[in-house]
């Protein structure tokens, strides 16, 4: 439950803060004097979005701080989902800066909106004269019917299941528009590694096929200049090697007369010795060059080959196709992984499908039980609230598997004898729109674990007899949970366990909003002005007094 609202520096409100009973709260005030600028400020706290418009004082930040009691609540298991610390006092702040900044803390750790509307629903259930749009929703409708029928943790088992299901169903997609995209692919892979296998491609093949070309393309120059050399050192006249040979037959002359002689000759028959193998090297690499235009032919194309896969395949040395060519054959293996994980999807689906029929079935049965239950009961309530001829139809059938089971519900509403039931929204106006919703939320109130309740205004349309009985309702509701009700009508108002009166105060340059909470004796003069207008009679301090006596 709430256990303190600060409100500081929102809208028309400077600084506000209250402490609410445990039990009915009633709030009154003259239209425009801040009511439901309050029920705003709980907005902010339950994730509804903020805007900097509604800064006070535009140099200062808005900061909205409620404090509340959530020992009992089950709610531990939320918090751990978002590692937060959990402590049965939960304090819940907004921020709006003067830049239009929001933030929002727990506990004074920073959370996202989306957790805070997912808190703020285990908090407060708040009812405005705008809600009743949400009773036509056929998920409020079912969220009735399952309130009714115990179906809290069998739904929740329900959800989790289903949304696994959605989360494979989409991966599963995911998956076949990759598989699909892949074996597309696949085919133009296929072809490019063919067309590599082809090839045959060898690591250092291309610089072995240029040097070989350079050589062919050049044979004749070659051959030619190593026929001169040969001639030049063994063949001719004046051989070269036949002059050395005779240069060594002269030292045979001068040896005997010094030992340095013979190193000299030495040292030349060593030259001799290598001038010799040169040539021989010379004349075998000039008997190996032939000139062959079918050889030269060969492997221009086969580099004519090599440089096209290479330009195709954006890469410059046969090492990095032959890494292409590796990557291609992987891809190949990955795609058959693709198709595989289709068939253990599908499996799976399949599973979770018949476990999910089978709970969508239980959760049906328990609602069909509870639905004739939940029309009587509504019927009678109606009565209570001036609405004698009422009637109730809820109709129920079945469709595919959906967020809620396989039901389809549809209140259907009649307000008038004679009148056949018919969809919310065409069936009810907007008084009797909330005496329905209020009966609703009555037969609710101790099957559901929300503590605190706020009604804006529900008595919209409403008076005499009518409002007492709505205000019994009330009071009977606060008995297991925090009831905040904004009201115009004595009748209800004299009914609340604690009384706050909201004001404009115009003793400053600027008009703000102040609230109080009023005593016994303010009651009744607030009260009688709720009866007799701004200067109640006589009668009207009487009624008002007899109004508290009843409801003491």
């Amino acid at each position: 439950m709430l256990k303190n609202l600060l409100i500081r520096n929102y809208v028309l409100i400077s600084e506000l803060e209250l402490q609410p009973s445990s039990e009915l709260n009633i709030v009154t005030g003259e239209t425009g004097a801040g009511k439901s600028i309050m029920l705003g400020a709980l907005g902010l706290l339950l994730g509804n979005r903020a805007d900097v418009k509604v800064l006070f004082n535009e140099e200062e930040k808005c900061i909205i701080e409620g404090a509340f009691d959530i020992s009992g609540y089950e709610i531990e298991d939320l918090f751990k989902e978002e590692d937060l610390d959990y402590e049965t006092l939960c304090l819940v702040r907004r921020e709006i800066a003067p830049s239009g900044k929001s933030r929002a803390f727990v506990n004074d750790t920073p959370v996202n909106l989306d957790f805070l509307k997912k808190l703020g629903q285990r908090l407060m259930d708040v009812h405005s004269q705008h809600e009743t749009l949400m009773l036509g929703a056929s998920s409020f409708q079912i969220g009735i019917v399952d309130a009714f029928a115990g179906n809290k943790n069998l739904l929740t088992e329900y959800k989790k299941l289903y949304k696994e299901f959605k989360d494979k169903e989409a991966e599963l997609v995911d998956v076949t528009i990759q598989a699909e995209e892949s074996s597309k692919q696949q085919d133009f892979n296929t072809f490019l590694l063919s067309e590599l296998e082809e090839a045959n491609l060898q690591s250092g093949e291309q610089e072995k096929l240029e040097e070989d070309l350079k050589l062919l393309e050049n044979s004749e120059e070659i051959k030619s200049k190593l026929n001169q050399m040969v001639s030049i050192l063994s063949e001719s006249d004046q051989a070269s090697i036949a002059v050395l040979q005779t240069v060594n037959k002269l030292f045979d002359g001068i040896v005997k007369y010094s030992p340095s002689y013979e190193k000299l000759r030495e040292r030349f028959q060593s030259i001799v010795i290598e001038l010799k193998d040169i040539n021989g090297e010379l004349e075998e690499a000039e008997q190996q060059i032939d000139y062959s235009p079918e050889k030269i032919e060969e492997k221009r194309e086969r580099l004519s080959l090599i440089y096209k896969l290479e330009k195709k395949h954006h890469v410059n040395t046969i090492e990095d196709l032959i890494a292409i060519q590796e990557d291609l054959e992987n891809k190949a293996g990955a795609n058959s992984d693709l198709f595989e994980k289709i068939e253990i999807l599908k499996v799976a689906l399949v599973k979770l499908e018949k476990s999910l029929r089978e709970k969508a079935v239980k959760l049906s049965n328990q609602r069909t039980k509870v639905i004739p239950g939940i029309k009587k009961e509504l019927e009678l309530l109606l009565k209570e609230v001036g609405m004698p001829n009422a009637t109730m139809h809820i109709h129920s059938d079945t469709t595919e598997l959906g967020p809620l089971g396989i039901d389809k519900i549809n209140f259907l509403f009649s307000a008038n004898k004679g009148i056949a039931p018919e969809e919310l929204k065409n069936a009810a106006s907007g008084g009797e729109f909330s005496r329905l919703m209020l009966c609703i939320k009555y037969m609710l109130a101790d099957k559901s674990s929300l503590p605190t309740i706020v009604f804006d205004e529900i008595d919209t349309g409403i008076s005499g007899e009518v409002a007492f009985k709505v205000g019994k309702m009330m009071k009977q509701m606060s008995k297991n949970h925090q009831v905040i009700a904004i009201t115009h009508l004595p009748q209800i108002a004299a009914q609340g366990s604690a009384h706050y009166f909201v004001y404009k105060d115009h003793s400053s340059k600027r008009s703000v909003s102040k609230i109080r909470e009023l005593t016994k004796e303010d009651r009744v003069k607030e009260i009688a002005q709720m009866i007799g207008g701004e200067k109640p009679s006589e009668t009207a301090m009487k009624n008002a007094k007899e109004l508290l006596e009843i409801n003491e």
